[in-house]
């Protein structure tokens, strides 16, 4: 029921939706004026493109002719394309919403190379990662045309639409002469420097380059980097010479060409990855090329933010060149509260390693991979609740401290290392599918209500679980032909994945939409400041307290990590006298000033409000 693109709804709009059960006034009025909403007040869902919903049968094989690896497209098999397109999002919008999302994050939707890898480890670029033309939709997910309905749709609801995009590498097309077989290892800067060619006894090349040291990325440098043969090698097979948009990435001289990372030391930022073609992004030429790659982007469509992929292995000067420049372009297209958002893996439940980059790199925002570490560690392992006390401790670290933390996308789940529930049945083999349920419900509340922005992964609404990461965490939520999707058992209910899921009576559906409902009601959950109020050497009680930005109020969160009742004295403000429940058994005062009594089932929380209730 969406209203012209053109304009925010009115409240004449709100209310007439609200009486045909279209929207809900609530967020209606978070619609009214989309663009002024900050960062923290959104809720996002991430989802690809590929696997949400096929509205288009006849864009499955992206124009192309031909077997599964011309086309790419076989939907039977997870490694390859499986019909989902932009036509099919704009078809779910309201199942979108219907949860609570205020922003949907798509993987990339850029032409891809369709089919990549050797003789029977082939795989397609239905995620979007393997990236040829720059400036175009893949065809497997429509058309130009299509992207700007999808963000017209998506704005007509008042909703955000951020952009998922690639810096660090594009499609593997350049080959070595070296590695006719593609697997490359590493060559390092001091054994085979750019001022030789193949190693330190080559012959002298690039005369006057100085290296690509921070004080040396200029352009006055690098028009001396003339030839791109010091470690390998490298070339771009026949036939494949202009296949990258815009035609300046076809050049090899504009990538590293060392060979593969082994993701740590330099290679990290200089390696391929994975054998993908490594952007050179210490060159002017680079910087300048993708900021007017993606500033067209925003220009021509309005989108209201940026997801960057594998950000930790582009160096630090790129990012302090082209953030500014993007959200110099978003301010004159009329979007001020743009977020960009990095990918930084971590495995640990630490902040330290992605503070580094809002520090150095002056990235806005990263992934919060350390929240997702602490919750795994926590609520679907043993770990007592101190270890997210300890990650909350560290929000300092960040450039801005614990506001600009609060800014972090947080999530559970994700396309690269698996679903929440995946977690669960890992670390807890023995238990019984209803407390899989109750502890994927309890960290969603956490999601949902502890500080940062809050990403949820489609399908976890419904329940998908998965047997890992990667490919095994990307279901289609339209009817799935892959056996072992279709084999997996889901999570509070008896469906598979064989019909599509768009239930909005799945209880994660509607556990999730009611606690988008209070986050959206209560600023506290959005950009309160938070105050760790307990926590545990095991599993148990970990309460917060959230501030409302404006007038002070507290709200006191407590969850219960453990299969046995909590039951405590937590600190609160010495002012927060009596309490009303907004979820929960809550005491209707405090025990003394500063002291509330709190009981919390096992794997459940509570929300209770300071005050007098509505």
């Amino acid at each position: 029921m969406a209203q012209s693109p053109l304009r925010a709804p009115t409240a004449r709009d709100c209310l007439a939706w609200a009486v045909l059960g279209a929207l809900s006034l609530l967020n209606c009025a978070l619609a009214a004026d989309f663009r002024a909403r900050a960062p923290q007040d959104e809720i996002i869902y991430f989802l690809l493109p590929d696997r949400f919903e096929n509205g288009d049968a006849s864009n499955d094989r992206g124009g192309l002719s031909g077997g599964r690896l011309t086309t790419g497209f076989d939907p039977s098999d997870k490694a390859f394309y499986h019909g989902g397109d932009l036509k099919g999002l704009i078809s779910r919008l309201d199942y979108i919403q219907g949860l609570g999302a205020t922003a949907v994050w798509v993987a990339p939707v850029f032409r891809n190379k369709p089919v990549q890898g050797a003789a029977g480890a082939a795989s397609a670029g239905y995620h979007g990662y393997w990236i040829t033309d720059f400036t175009r939709v893949d065809p497997h997910f429509g058309t130009n045309q299509d992207f700007h309905a999808l963000v017209e749709a998506v704005h007509g609801r008042g909703m955000k639409l951020y952009l998922d995009i690639v810096v660090n590498h594009t499609a593997d097309v350049i080959a070595y002469r070296e590695c006719p077989s593609r697997s490359c290892p590493y060559r390092s800067h001091a054994d085979y420097p750019y001022q030789r060619r193949g190693g330190l006894q080559g012959e002298p090349i690039n005369s006057g380059f100085l290296g690509d040291d921070a004080q040396h990325q200029t352009a006055e440098n690098f028009v001396h980097l003339t030839r791109p043969d010091y470690a390998y090698t490298p070339y771009v097979p026949r036939g494949e010479e202009h296949v990258k948009v815009p035609d300046w990435l076809n050049d090899p001289i504009y990538y590293h060409n060392r060979g593969n990372s082994t993701f740590s030391g330099e290679s990290s930022t200089f390696g391929d990855f994975f054998g993908l073609d490594d952007l050179m992004t210490e060159n002017p030429r680079v910087v300048r090329g993708f900021i007017d790659i993606y500033g067209a982007w925003i220009d021509e469509y309005g989108i209201d933010g940026l997801r960057i992929d594998t950000a930790k292995h582009v160096n630090p000067e790129f990012w302090q060149a082209f953030v500014p420049a993007m959200l110099a372009r978003a301010r004159a297209r009329g979007i001020a509260n743009f977020h960009i958002f990095g990918e930084a893996y971590t495995a640990a439940a630490d902040a330290a390693p992605l503070a580094l980059h809002t520090r150095v790199d002056k990235l806005p925002a990263v992934l919060d991979f350390a929240f997702a570490a602490a919750l795994r560690a926590t609520v679907a392992g043993s770990q007592g609740t101190e270890v997210l006390t300890r990650l909350f401790e560290e929000d300092a670290l960040y450039e801005g401290g614990a506001a600009a933390a609060r800014q972090l996308p947080t999530f559970i789940s994700n396309h690269d290392q698996g679903r929440f529930a995946y977690f669960v049945r890992a670390a807890r083999p023995e238990i019984a599918a209803d407390e899989v349920l109750r502890r994927v419900l309890l960290a969603h509340a956490m999601l949902l209500t502890l500080r940062g922005v809050p990403v949820v992964y489609y399908g976890d609404e419904q329940g998908f679980a998965g047997r890992g990461g990667d490919q095994d965490a990307r279901q289609d939520m339209f009817a799935s032909r892959v056996a072992s999707y279709n084999s997996e058992p889901l999570l509070g209910t008896d469906a598979t994945t064989a019909h599509a899921s768009f239930n909005r009576e799945h209880p994660l559906y509607r556990a999730i939409a009611r606690l988008a409902s209070l986050r959206h009601s209560h600023a506290a959950l959005r950009d309160g400041a938070q105050l760790v109020r307990a926590d545990a050497s095991a599993p148990g009680l970990f309460a917060v307290s959230r501030l409302d930005p404006h007038s002070g109020r507290e709200l006191l969160i407590a969850f219960n990590t453990s299969t046995t009742a909590v039951n405590a004295q937590v600190t609160i403000d010495a002012s927060s006298g009596s309490f009303f429940s907004l979820v929960g058994s809550c005491e209707p005062g405090a025990s003394a000033p500063g002291s509330y009594h709190v009981e919390v089932p096992p794997l459940d929380y509570i929300v209770c409000a300071a005050g007098v209730g509505p």
